[in-house]
């Protein structure tokens, strides 16, 4: 079953204002609303059921008993543990209470970022990297240290990529890149202001860009060709960064190991005795 929550919260801001009247009253009154025929919902948000269709159709559901059904099964299973999920980590938590907090919210990430995959994207982005010259990786702070994990694990497929440190040589490596390259930018924002001025020096070199970001609407989302997707889990100062950090390094082990098993697929099979490309050092 796929999740119809997150995909509702993080596509929220790019709805209709219609049709974010349906999203905003739906994550309001969750129980509530899975109750109400279309028709009454679209009496309570003074909208039409027509407006709630397209929302539904927009966040992947074929419409909206599709689109209950999800939601219905969802909230039953997670209704005892919403008021964990909304809890931060405090001075007072006592070891086991941090244990259990931290596990459950990198737990949550995992599954709000499955939700977010789109396997047609996924396919393209695989596509991009078959056909790249060279990966050049971008991002600042902790998405550079994801950005790091990823450019070792190309070096296991011997896939020529490049990260730099420095924001300079970052922006010179995006002037000097070109349309046989490809550019996979790290941003859970999308907003720092040094990774957009990278990404409009790629428009300009028509590099292909893939960006690993939040959904929402941003100068990175919006400048990329392709996107995958990560939560929006920062609402908490220190958990939920962690938590981003945890989302972002899974959507690298997708994209990566997509990746490699398309090359050993095309490729010859391996010589005896060698060490899988998924394994770890």
């Amino acid at each position: 079953m796929r999740s119809a929550l997150p995909r509702l919260r993080e596509t929220r801001d790019s709805m209709s204002a219609t049709e974010r009247a349906v999203a905003d009253y739906l994550l309001g009154h969750q129980m509530e609303a899975m109750g109400l025929s279309i028709h009454q919902l679209a009496e309570k948000t003074f909208t039409s059921p027509s407006t709630i269709i397209r929302m539904c159709q927009r966040i992947g559901f074929k419409g909206y008993k599709d689109f209950r059904q999800a939601v219905t099964c969802e909230v039953a299973v997670r209704r005892l543990d919403q008021a964990q999920e909304r809890r931060e980590i405090t001075r007072s938590d006592s070891l086991e209470e941090i244990v259990d907090k931290i596990t459950y919210q990198n737990i949550m990430s995992l599954e709000n970022t499955k939700s977010l995959i789109d396997i047609g994207t996924l396919q393209s982005c695989v596509e991009l990297l078959r056909d790249a010259r060279t990966v050049l990786l971008f991002g600042l702070g902790a998405s550079l240290c994801a950005a790091r994990d990823l450019n070792l694990r190309f070096l296991r497929l011997n896939k020529p990529c490049v990260v730099n440190d420095d924001w300079h040589a970052q922006l010179l490596q995006a002037k000097n890149a070109s349309q046989d390259d490809l550019a996979i930018v790290l941003s859970y924002s999308g907003e720092t202001a040094e990774v957009v001025e990278c990404v409009k020096a790629l428009r300009e070199s028509r590099a292909p860009i893939i960006a690993i970001t939040r959904r929402v609407g941003s100068p990175v989302a919006e400048l990329s060709d392709h996107c995958l997707y990560t939560p929006d889990t920062a609402s908490t100062a220190h958990s939920g960064a962690m938590a981003t950090h945890i989302s972002q390094l899974n959507v690298i082990d997708i994209l990566f190991t997509a990746y490699a098993n398309s090359v050993q697929a095309l490729g010859p099979p391996p010589k005896a005795g060698a060490v899988s490309a998924l394994g770890m050092a």
